[in-house]
């Protein structure tokens, strides 16, 4: 039997995707590690690609759920979102920092530096260590190159606020591994 994150009933709303994907192993042909942050965006959320409605840019995430929605932050970084809830709602959970676990070699090539501890530590980080780009946008998540494995125990999730977002920054949604030294930015102390 396929591990719950190989459903479509997986990715139900975003903001509970973003805490169950915490621990979860997402590898892209085989070259990844454990999720440790995350955040999630909702189409009623102002800080939402969504918020504004459907546009080319941002139209997988109008579509089924777990796909990739890949686009250009700021105009130089990919950036890799799972899709959530049902089509046509728009939601989606961005993934910010993995915790590097195989083909840290290509990932090295590919970001052009040695500590594991900045390999995949920022969301444009992780999506040119794994090699995600444009292409990559509408993908199924739940086919190769992609897999997600479930955490193999329970885990500690820490939340707090979004990062560099100018909207809706006190909402809650941003979720990490609680201790990983691979999260992009400490989370604040509760």
């Amino acid at each position: 039997m396929k591990p719950a994150h190989h459903s479509i009933d997986f990715f139900a709303a975003s903001d509970e995707v973003a805490r169950r994907l915490i621990g979860a192993v997402f590898t892209v042909d085989g070259v990844g590690g454990r999720i440790v942050e995350t955040e999630a965006y909702d189409r009623e959320d102002a800080a939402s690609h969504t918020f504004s409605g459907p546009t080319p840019r941002n139209a997988v995430m109008f579509g089924p759920p777990a796909h990739a929605y890949v686009y250009r932050s700021y105009g130089i970084h990919w950036c890799l979102n799972f899709v959530c809830r049902e089509a046509g709602h728009g939601a989606g959970v961005l993934i910010r920092a993995i915790e590097p676990l195989s083909g840290i070699d290509v990932m090295r090539e590919r970001r052009g530096l040695e500590p594991v501890k900045l390999l995949c530590s920022g969301p444009g980080r992780v999506a040119q260590a794994l090699g995600i780009t444009h292409k990559n946008n509408g993908m199924s998540l739940l086919e190769p190159p992609f897999n997600i494995e479930p955490p193999e125990e329970a885990v500690d999730i820490v939340c707090g606020p979004r990062i560099g977002i100018s909207k809706a920054i006190d909402v809650p949604w941003r979720f990490g591994l609680a201790g990983s030294k691979f999260v992009s930015k400490p989370f604040p102390r509760t």
